[in-house]
């Protein structure tokens, strides 16, 4: 469906998932997620400072390890905040892995700081950089993601300041774009999720909302080829007479033998031969009269 500009744009017109899986930047704010606190280590300070220098000072792999499963609580409660999202949560817990595994490598240890205060933002930004990067079922720009996440937000403000839905010439003026800038970042915000050949349509039993699409895909129907078959014969077949086409009939729709078809019409085997194939003769001479060289036994 194409927007125009009068088009009024609501917050439920914009794909979900998109509100707040761009911001990447290392820094950002694990609070922008009201869900549950995070789960902070509970184990001393001291033996973060202990296995980070190991780590980073004598190249202890031991060390490094042993910091990984101390925090791996931290990356599970703040890839549950992401969850429900279209991602399965042992999938985010295996991104925010690597976002601590980032972090304890880049850690500076003559800073001071806290590894929980490094890690934090490194896990986010790395579960958001997974939305941006392979939560789309269709790879669409950055610049397009970035301003449908733009859009999304400004769509809730500007409908409270003007209480109304905000057409598309008002959220271009506030996103600073152009209004087909805005309709293209509407538009590919569609592209976040895809929907299975196998849902069916929505509505009620009525209209079929419980049927599998694909069960209303055709098959191949054997019956084209004998009706186009048939089509071509006809012609010929009817230059035959009343006798000569039952035979016919009998021997090549229903399958009975020549013996078995000289006992039905009460003739000999042989006479039986000799009518068929002096009909096939006949429907032969008559198709190519009408220009149907083409045809072969």
């Amino acid at each position: 469906m194409t927007r125009k500009r009068d088009d009024m744009i609501t917050a439920g017109s914009l794909p979900p998932f998109e509100d707040r899986t761009l911001d990447t930047g290392a820094g950002t704010d694990a609070a922008d997620s009201p869900q549950e606190p995070v789960r902070k280590p509970s184990h001393d300070g001291k033996l973060d400072r202990q296995l980070l220098e190991r780590y980073h000072r004598d190249g202890s792999l031991e060390a490094r390890e042993q910091l990984i499963e101390l925090y791996l609580p931290l990356v599970r409660s703040l890839a549950r905040r992401y969850a429900f999202r279209g991602e399965q949560l042992e999938d985010l817990v295996q991104v925010g892995c690597i976002g601590l595994i980032k972090a304890i490598d880049r850690f500076d240890v003559d800073r001071g700081v806290e590894l929980t205060t490094y890690a934090t933002p490194n896990i986010i930004g790395e579960i958001k950089r997974h939305f941006r990067d392979k939560g789309w079922a269709v790879r669409v720009p950055r610049g397009l993601q970035e301003l449908n996440v733009r859009l999304s937000r400004l769509v809730e403000e500007l409908t409270v300041q003007l209480e109304r839905s905000p057409t598309v010439a008002e959220l271009a003026k506030a996103a600073d774009a152009t209004e087909e800038e805005v309709v293209e970042a509407l538009e590919t915000g569609q592209a976040y999720s895809s929907v299975s050949l196998s849902q069916g349509q929505s509505g009620g039993d009525d209209d079929g909302g419980d049927s599998d699409p694909l069960d209303t895909l055709g098959a191949p129907e054997l019956q084209y080829d004998v009706t186009e078959d048939r089509a071509i014969l006809a012609p010929g077949f009817a230059a035959l007479d009343q006798r000569e086409q039952y035979i016919l009939h009998l021997r090549f729709f229903q399958g009975l033998t020549q013996s078995q078809i000289a006992s039905k019409v009460g003739i000999s085997q042989m006479h039986v031969s000799r009518l068929i194939r002096r009909s096939l003769g006949r429907i032969r001479e008559e198709l190519e009269s009408r220009g149907g060289s083409e045809f072969d036994d």
